[in-house]
């Protein structure tokens, strides 16, 4: 990633987090590892990450600004995350980046972010 440009920018800005996000969701809302940690309602952690994702990688504040400090250890601390939900979460997560076929050094910069974003979420052995 180039200085002046940011990650938000070369992955093609909010509509490529939507799109992420939305692929990540359709697969949680009929996943058995993972759907019973979601609420019923999923729009608001559609909502949730996207904001939060178009802010992580450079772009408007709106997370901020609707939700404070992200506090993301203290957020996902309620729910059971062991190594077998970290490992589907990577999953499904992985599988949606590769759907969209972003740029190599965009896929490359976020799957090493949610490597490291979904361990730090484990909270169970």
């Amino acid at each position: 990633m180039s200085e002046q440009r940011t990650l938000y920018e070369a992955a093609g800005g909010t509509p490529f987090f939507e799109r992420l996000v939305g692929h990540f969701y359709d697969a949680v809302e009929t996943d058995d590892v993972l759907r019973p940690l979601y609420p019923e309602d999923l729009a608001g952690p559609r909502r949730h990450l996207t904001l939060f994702l178009v802010q992580y990688w450079g772009g408007p504040t709106t997370y901020d600004e609707e939700r404070g400090h992200p506090r993301l250890r203290m957020r996902h601390h309620p729910f059971a995350i062991g190594p077998g939900e970290r490992d589907r979460w990577l999953v499904l997560m992985r599988e949606a980046i590769v759907s969209l076929d972003p740029p190599t050094e965009v896929a490359a910069s976020l799957h090493e972010y949610f490597d490291m974003a979904a361990e730090s979420m484990r909270n169970r052995d």
